[in-house]
């Protein structure tokens, strides 16, 4: 099922003809007009998940002034051929086309070959004379054979389409005469004065009047385009080691896992996993609690996981829960010391210990089970064998997702927040990833960091900060208000609305931290635990290894 749509702006339409009660809206406008490009985008990409496209055609009066466009949308599920088609599609006379449908017949095509692309070849050959639209004409000046409502009128099976031909500069759009295929039309209004042809309807998340734009259209898809490749370089197939995917049958076998909290970062990664990886691989999805069900963490990876499967319900996903005991932990807390060395402070063991814990991969898998009693849910032990691991490193530090990000830009504005970020970024390697490294790869695995390729973060360096983010709105709204919008276009919609929470918090191991070293999480907080070191308030809990310093090219 492919997904389609035309906006077009800029022009006036008259309708009266066809409406008799039609007024046409005056030229005065809002901007933002109450239906999204991008919402219509995020809306179609769910019906065409293979691929999503656009393509601007721009109208001149009397070849010279510019006038106004036309955007065509295409998404593709594409079931028929042998290579990729992305819609929409577009011919060396200027024809675009956007089609949603299937041919079964009326039209010539090979079993191996695409509906969309049979149709466009076709279509070049019709008629743009105007003598030659009546669907009962059959002679042309110009030697065509058919007119595109006669080669339309052939065909046998579900369709919808718009069709630009511009020899003759008309818009062809229609559907079978049944309605098989969807195809809404959104005509000229005073709150929007585009006219708009879709196959979906979704709901409008702006207000009449309502002109604030959250983020640019080229925008949130320039950064969406660069962490597709950027997930794509770090799991194709032909990066992982064959001899060892060949020693596991395809169906039940997950070579990669995601670090898993069903927060923003975690949830764009796993939704770009699935379109980068071969459908019948399983994806593992490894979530840490020091609580139980009742850890922030596990309540929204669970909630995650539906929007994921309304998305991808043909993926298995395999939401791994690792329950841990902090007060059960001694040898495992004291392994952990040595590998976060010379880090030494308690949020270093604790985002150290929560990192070396779901990297194991050692948790419980909830099976279903068929029964007389219907379906039922198994929890049952499971273990991750995925070599690599994808991490959301990256992301708060480069699109404003802590807390102290709102505080500098309270106090200094957009100069004291862009200062702050740069220093994050030029820190990373020093409180993050070398620690982060370690925990991970001592289980024999691999973490990769999507959000820190190097096109990701030229990308994100070259849009402005305002469109990073907006931390005059409150949290969940404007901090990754970027990857929020990316979100949104991935279909991951409930997601966007997440705020930020680390994986000390989320899994709860602060708190049992705070309780097991300070007593409560009131005298914690009094004593600024996070940021103490271990072997100043426990002396018996020295590490006792030489500080090797990070290094740093």
């Amino acid at each position: 099922m492919c997904g389609i749509a035309l906006f077009i702006s800029g022009i006036k339409i008259d309708l009266s003809l066809l409406l008799p009660n039609y007024t046409s809206p005056s030229s005065q406008f809002c901007d933002l007009p109450l239906v999204s490009e991008d919402d219509i985008k995020a809306a179609l990409q769910r019906r065409g998940p293979d691929s999503l496209g656009t393509k601007i055609v721009k109208l001149y009066s009397d070849g010279s002034e510019f006038s106004g466009e036309l955007l065509f949308i295409g998404s593709t599920l594409q079931l028929r051929g042998v290579n990729p088609v992305v819609q929409p599609l577009t011919d060396e006379l200027g024809n675009v086309l956007v089609y949603n449908g299937e041919i079964y017949g009326g039209n010539q095509f090979k079993s191996d070959s695409n509906d969309t692309e049979i149709l466009m070849q076709s279509l070049e050959r019709c008629c743009s004379c105007v003598s030659h639209e009546n669907v009962g004409s059959t002679a042309c000046s110009k030697g065509h054979i058919e007119s595109v409502p006669q080669l339309l009128s052939k065909i046998r099976g579900p369709w919808a389409m718009i069709y630009w031909q511009d020899t003759s500069k008309t818009l062809w759009f229609g559907r079978d005469a049944f309605g098989r295929r969807s195809l809404l039309v959104h005509w000229p209004t005073l709150d929007d004065s585009r006219l708009l042809l879709s196959s979906v309807s979704p709901p409008s998340s702006k207000k009449p009047h309502d002109c604030l734009r959250s983020v640019p259209l080229a925008t949130a898809h320039k950064v969406l385009k660069a962490l597709t490749e950027s997930v794509k370089r770090r799991t194709s197939l032909n990066r992982i080691y064959q001899v060892y995917l060949g020693n596991h049958t395809q169906g039940g076998y997950a070579p990669i896992a995601v670090l898993f909290s069903g927060g923003l970062d975690s949830m764009i990664i796993a939704a770009l996993l699935h379109q980068c990886i071969d459908s019948e691989y399983e994806i593992d999805m490894l979530n840490v609690s020091f609580d139980g069900e009742s850890a922030p963490d596990r309540i929204s990876a669970k909630a995650g996981l539906k929007e994921l499967q309304k998305i991808a319900p043909s993926r298995r996903w395999n939401l791994v829960e690792i329950d841990a005991d902090l007060l059960k932990l001694t040898f495992e807390t004291k392994h952990v010391m040595t590998l976060i060395n010379p880090s030494k402070t308690y949020m270093d063991l604790n985002i150290g210990l929560a990192l070396w814990l779901a990297a194991g991969g050692d948790g419980w898998l909830y099976q279903e089970t068929s029964g007389n009693d219907g379906i039922q849910y198994q929890r049952v032990k499971y273990k991750s064998m995925a070599r690599i691991l994808l991490v959301g490193s990256g992301a708060d530090e480069q699109c404003a997702g802590y807390g102290r990000h709102k505080t500098k830009f309270r106090n200094k504005s957009w100069l004291g927040l862009h200062e702050e970020m740069k220093l994050d970024m030029q820190r990373i390697w020093k409180r993050n990833l070398g620690r982060d490294d370690r925990c991970i790869s001592d289980n024999g695995k691999e973490a990769r960091f999507p959000f820190l390729d190097e096109d990701v973060i030229r990308t994100l360096l070259d849009i402005p900060l305002w469109e990073i983010a907006d931390l005059d709105k409150p949290s969940g709204v404007g901090d990754k208000k970027i990857l929020r919008e990316v979100a949104r276009l991935l279909g991951l919609d409930e997601v966007a609305l997440l705020p930020k929470r680390a994986i000390q918090f989320g899994s709860r191991i602060a708190r049992e931290s705070n309780r097991k070293n300070f007593g409560s999480n009131r005298a914690a907080n009094q004593a600024s635990a996070g940021s103490v070191a271990i072997h100043r308030h426990h002396q018996t809990e020295t590490v006792l290894m030489p500080e090797l310093p990070e290094t740093q090219i």
